[in-house]
């Protein structure tokens, strides 16, 4: 033990030591008040919009619009949202690219679902401020900092050779000193991370999770300085392979590994599905329409013995025609799914090599604000938009009239309750779980915290093998 607050004091005299301490400790505790001010902005906007919706509906002169089914269910849009998990303050992922928060009505619903992807390609390149971000990119550089000259350190000044003929293991020193550099790091990660985490509510189960990535990263990296810094290179030498390093690691390889995933398994976006969409939809106006219905009716038959069109306008034909226009791109949407999907599954996988990668998953996971949350947002978005269509179709094809008690029932999106930290498909009433749920919510049989430990872990492992063979030459 006196041995330790000996280290301590040593360590502890250094100012450049504790003001790169203090930096990180700052750094983590703006990047969590962040995440949780994001989150709270978020829930406020969610709130706002759906209170808007209830009020504009109970404001309205006319709801029923005079019992014509067909002008309330064009006119009425419905609030949809994605609510910030407890744990969205960790990684922002893809709600900085993606809406949380959609209005449908029941018209085509690809076009609804893309129209509002907020792709913001400044957004994009920076990234959020968020602990993901911290933790991937800034913390290896404080690590390298501390633990660069570790050895070369005591080379350059001399002692290296006296301590190499002291009594029992030097490799314990190494260790020693390494252990407290560790543990100050994760220190001044952690206490940023608790705080927000009781703020948050976050369950202990998903605290621990949280640690153990932070613990088994910086662990990677403290494995990675002792393996350089055993070699018999100059203090600055060190630094510079280890920057080299951080690089490769951090920026090179996960852009490579990106650029290599976009070209095995090209996916368009979003907008794509659109305008594919629209041009089918802008085609019906051109097209008989009894060759239309013909084509509803195929895949809805339950809807043909209605009566026949009139001669003027008719609701069924335009709501017919919209439908089509889904069921002409299901395909094309369903390939751009998988084809996300694919790259997820590859990015998982890149986390086995590229601890950085898997950092990003693993909280962005726990977080629920990766590409596997989003499609089940959609999926949800989707099962709603089926149950508007349900609900009003009978008004539409059987030219029932609208009353204001029909208001009232009208379909109400929910979401999943009690589900913060898991995609959990349990049904509660009203929520619409979408087909999808099941297969966004299946990720890689090893959890993002499993591969960020076990890289950490062999790295130590390694570092530990490395500095036992120090050597004055």
């Amino acid at each position: 033990m006196s041995m330790l607050k000996h280290e301590w004091r040593l360590l502890m005299r250094s100012r450049l030591t504790v003001a790169a301490l203090l930096l990180l400790l700052v750094l983590t505790a703006l990047a969590v008040g962040a995440g949780i001010a994001q989150v709270r902005t978020e829930a406020a906007t969610i709130a706002r919009l759906t209170a808007m919706h209830d009020t504009a509906a109970s404001t309205a002169r006319d709801p029923t619009h005079g019992g014509d089914a067909g002008y309330v269910a064009y006119y009425t849009f419905f609030p949809t949202w994605q609510s910030p998990s407890a744990a969205s303050f960790l990684a922002a992922g893809m709600r900085d690219v993606s809406p949380y928060v959609l209005r449908v009505r029941a018209l085509a619903l690809q076009s609804q679902l893309h129209d509002g992807e907020t792709l913001n390609p400044e957004v994009t390149v920076l990234g959020r401020f968020d602990l993901a971000f911290v933790l991937t990119y800034l913390a290896p550089l404080f690590v390298i900092a501390l633990l660069h000259d570790l050895v070369s350190d005591e080379r350059q000044s001399g002692r290296l050779r006296l301590l190499l003929t002291l009594p029992g293991p030097v490799a314990a020193l190494w260790w020693r000193r390494a252990a407290l550099r560790y543990l100050a790091l994760f220190a001044c990660v952690a206490m940023p991370v608790i705080v927000g985490s009781g703020v948050q509510g976050l369950p202990l189960p998903a605290v621990a999770e949280v640690l153990t990535v932070v613990a088994a990263y910086l662990a990677f990296w403290v494995g990675l300085a002792l393996i350089v810094g055993a070699r018999p290179w100059r203090a600055a030498t060190h630094a510079i392979a280890l920057m080299g390093v951080w690089a490769v690691l951090t920026l090179v390889l996960p852009g490579l590994a990106n650029l290599a995933s976009s070209r095995a398994a090209p996916v368009g976006q979003g907008v794509d599905l659109t305008l594919t969409q629209r041009e089918h939809i802008n085609a019906a106006w051109d097209r008989p329409r009894d060759e239309t219905m013909q084509a509803f009716f195929q895949t809805h038959p339950q809807w043909s013995a209605t009566a026949a069109l009139p001669e003027k306008f008719h609701w069924k034909w335009y709501f017919a025609f919209h439908q089509l226009g889904d069921e002409a791109v299901a395909a094309d949407a369903q390939a751009y799914r998988d084809g996300l999907l694919t790259r997820q599954t590859w990015s998982e996988h890149l986390g086995w090599v590229l601890p950085g990668v898997a950092v990003q998953v693993a909280l962005q996971r726990l977080a629920e604000t990766d590409l596997r949350a989003q499609l089940a947002y959609q999926d949800r978005v989707t099962a709603f938009h089926d149950r508007l269509r349900a609900f009003y179709y009978p008004f539409v094809f059987n030219d029932v009239r609208f009353t204001r008690h029909d208001v009232a029932r009208l379909p109400r999106f929910g979401e999943p309750v009690d589900t913060p930290l898991a995609l959990s498909t349990v049904d509660a009433p009203g929520v619409e779980v979408g087909r999808n749920d099941a297969k966004n919510a299946a990720t890689a049989d090893v959890p993002g915290w499993a591969r960020v430990a076990a890289s950490g872990l062999l790295m130590l492992l390694l570092g530990g093998l490395a500095i036992r063979r120090v050597r004055l030459d």
